[in-house]
């Protein structure tokens, strides 16, 4: 399927630069949910890999912004102007304008593969990708903590994703720091193909305002001990996702399995790459109408 979304006005600079981001699966190995904080947000200490799994998203100069989505989720996506990547560009132009630069007008070319509202930030990856692709389009080098910052108010998970690599979360998702000696693991996903509401998830966990629970990592050697606390509260509102917990948990060869942010997306990982991939066939062959992926984590 392939719909094309309303164009958004800018100054026409034309650019001849033509080039593709890859915008891959969030997957949090570890969410533990600290507390809440005045206003409401969440306070978080999540490990975070991204899968070899993702959308893709290719720029083409054209007179006037634009997306163009095509792939097994595009018709799910919002219309332009309330769609993420529109939103990272709005920023990276305030950005460029401010340091006396131009971001010239591009058709985003968006292949979603990824499920929507899924738990493995695909919204995000999608933002933090068209952030990489529209600071090379109005040459600015680097991730200063403007950019950082214009990150983060697209959405929590934005700047982890525009990190792209295995590192800790922490906070409401301000604090990163890279894990630079993470070993990829093998890994299969599967999401029920239901979505859930991020907020709703948060709001059954029900923290107040300024309580404190939950403990951080303390042992980031073992991923299989670690957990994610939102996972009985997911389970609450969508009864499938303890289903998918337990048939990965019932694959040979599996290490552990767990929910992926605030779901439905689940995981498994393997001692090797073969047990995974004879997983994610036994999955798919068991039940068709789940989406299931073979992966590697880093």
């Amino acid at each position: 399927m392939r719909c094309r979304l309303l164009p958004c006005r800018t100054q026409r600079i034309r650019t001849t630069v033509r080039f593709t981001e890859f915008a891959p699966a969030k997957i949090n190995l570890a969410l533990h949910v600290l507390g809440r904080r005045a206003g409401g947000l969440h306070e978080i200490d999540s490990i975070v890999a991204f899968a070899d799994v993702g959308d893709e998203l290719r720029f083409e100069p054209t007179p006037e912004f634009a997306i163009a989505a095509s792939g097994p989720f595009a018709r799910l996506l919002p219309l332009l102007e309330d769609n993420i990547i529109t939103k990272a560009y709005r920023k990276v132009a305030a950005i460029a304008a401010a340091r006396h630069k131009i971001l010239p007008p591009v058709t985003v070319h968006l292949t979603k593969n990824l499920p929507i509202s899924a738990g493995i930030g695909g919204g995000s990856a999608d933002a933090a990708a068209a952030m990489r692709g529209f600071l090379r389009l109005a040459e600015i080098e680097g991730v200063d903590s403007e950019i950082e910052q214009a990150a983060l108010s697209l959405g929590a998970d934005v700047p982890v994703c525009l990190m792209g690599k295995a590192c800790r979360m922490q906070g409401v998702g301000e604090r990163i720091v890279p894990l630079e000696n993470f070993k990829p693991l093998h890994a299969v996903l599967v999401n029920p193909r239901i979505a859930v509401q991020t907020p709703a998830v948060f709001q059954k966990l029900g923290l107040a305002e300024g309580e404190r629970r939950g403990t951080s990592l303390t042992d980031l050697s073992d991923p299989a001990a670690w957990r994610n606390d939102l996972t009985l509260p997911a389970v609450a509102l969508v009864p499938a996702i303890a289903g998918v917990i337990a048939v990965l948990e019932n694959q040979q060869d599996v290490r552990f399995a767990r929910m992926s942010g605030s779901g439905a997306t689940c995981f498994g990982v393997f001692e090797k790459p073969d047990a995974a991939r004879e997983a994610a066939r036994a999955i798919s062959a068991l039940h068709p109408q789940w989406w299931v992926q073979q992966a590697i984590l880093g």
